[in-house]
C-alpha cells in the first residue's frame, strides 16, 4: 500500500509538470518546465519498472499509472527524438576527401563563462589546445576581458562589451569583422553582437546572442526572451548570404520558443541527429540540458561538434566546425 501512495503521488507530479509546458503562460515557473524533457523521461521509465516490480497487475489502478507513465514519457522523448542519433540529420556531414566544393572552414567556440568565475587559465588553455577561429564569451566583465586579451596574439580582430550585470559579451575573431555593432534589442542591459566575418574566400553575417532567462532573479516571464529569439530570427531570415546564430539562449533547442525561431529563421540546427550536447549544468550532472547553441543557413556542412571540458564555470564550452560550400 505504501509502494502504491508513493508511486502515485510521483506520478501525479510527472503529470503536473509535463502538462505544465502546454499552458501559454510565459511566467518563469511554467516555462521552466521545457527545459527537464530529457530527466522526465528518464522519470517516467524508473516510475514504470517501479509500478511493475511493486505493484499488482491485477489491479486496474496499476494500469492507469502504467498508461499515465507512458503517456508522459513518451511526449518528453517526441520532444527530444530529433537530438538523438535515432532521428534524421537536418544537416550533412563534411567528408575530406570527397568534397570539393568547399571553400573556407570556420572554429567556432561558444561559452558562457560565468562572469563570478576567476578560472581563466583552464579556459584559455582549452582555446589554445582548440585553436578556435572566433571566440563568443558571454557573461564576461571587464576582469575576464583583461583575461581573454591574451588570445589577440591570434585572434587579433576584437568586439567587446564588458558588463558586470551578467550579460557582457566578448568577440574576439582571426577574420576582419566588418560592419560590427553591439545593439541592444529589447532590454537595454542585454548585449547582442552582429558582425560580418571576412574569410578568405568569402563573407559570413554572424549575430551573437544572450537574452535573460525567466527566472525569479531575473525576468518574472520569458517574454523578453523570447522577443529577443524572435528578432534576431527575422534577421536572420533577410540575409542574402551565409548566416549564423550563435550563443547562450538561455532556451533549450527542443522548447516551442526556440522551435520558433527556427521555423522563422529557416536555420539549421547541426546538433539534429546527432546528440543533445547538454552544456548546463556543469556542476550537477542530473540536471543538465542545452543551453548554449548554434544555428547555421543550409551554405554549411558540419565537420565537427564538441562539448568541451569543464573549467569551472557552470556552463560547458561548445566547439563547432563548419564548413562552407562554394
Amino acid at each position: 500500500m505504501l509502494a502504491f501512495w508513493i508511486i502515485s503521488a510521483l506520478t501525479l507530479v510527472l503529470v503536473i509538470t509535463t502538462l505544465a509546458p502546454f499552458s501559454s503562460s510565459k511566467v518563469w515557473w511554467v516555462r521552466i518546465w521545457d527545459f527537464p524533457r530529457l530527466q522526465e523521461t528518464a522519470i517516467a521509465l524508473f516510475l514504470l519498472i517501479a509500478s511493475a516490480t511493486f505493484l499488482p497487475a491485477h489491479q486496474p489502478s496499476t494500469w492507469v499509472l502504467v498508461a499515465l507513465q507512458l503517456a508522459c514519457g513518451a511526449w518528453h522523448l517526441w520532444w527530444i527524438f530529433p537530438y538523438t542519433p535515432f532521428a534524421e540529420r537536418t544537416v550533412a556531414r563534411y567528408r575530406r576527401k570527397h568534397e570539393p566544393s568547399i571553400s573556407d572552414h570556420l572554429r567556432i567556440l561558444t561559452v558562457n563563462v560565468l562572469e563570478p568565475n576567476r578560472n581563466a587559465i583552464k579556459l584559455l588553455k582549452l582555446i589554445h589546445q582548440h585553436r578556435p577561429d572566433i571566440v563568443v564569451a558571454v557573461e564576461t566583465d571587464a576582469w575576464w576581458m583583461q583575461q581573454l586579451d591574451e588570445i589577440q596574439d591570434h585572434l587579433p580582430y576584437v568586439q567587446r562589451c564588458p558588463l558586470d550585470n551578467l550579460y557582457g559579451m566578448l568577440v574576439y575573431s582571426k577574420w576582419p569583422l566588418v560592419d560590427a555593432e553591439t545593439r541592444f534589442m529589447v532590454e537595454p542591459q542585454v548585449p547582442s553582437m552582429h558582425f560580418t566575418l571576412q574569410l578568405p574566400n568569402s563573407q559570413v553575417r554572424m549575430h551573437c546572442v544572450h537574452p535573460a532567462p525567466p527566472s525569479p532573479t531575473e525576468n518574472e516571464k520569458s517574454r523578453e526572451r523570447d522577443k529577443e529569439l524572435q528578432a534576431v530570427a527575422r534577421i536572420a531570415l533577410n540575409e542574402t548570404g551565409p548566416v549564423i546564430v550563435t550563443g547562450d539562449l538561455n532556451d533549450v533547442a527542443w522548447s516551442r520558443s526556440t522551435r520558433t525561431f527556427m521555423r522563422i529563421s529557416k536555420l539549421l540546427d547541426p546538433r539534429m541527429g546527432r546528440g543533445i550536447y547538454n552544456t548546463f549544468h556543469a556542476k550537477i550532472p542530473l540536471l543538465r540540458w542545452p543551453l548554449d547553441h548554434i544555428f547555421h543557413s543550409p551554405h554549411f556542412m558540419l565537420v565537427k561538434i564538441k562539448r568541451l571540458p569543464a573549467f569551472g564555470s557552470d556552463h560547458f564550452a561548445l566547439l563547432t566546425e563548419l564548413a562552407l560550400k562554394k
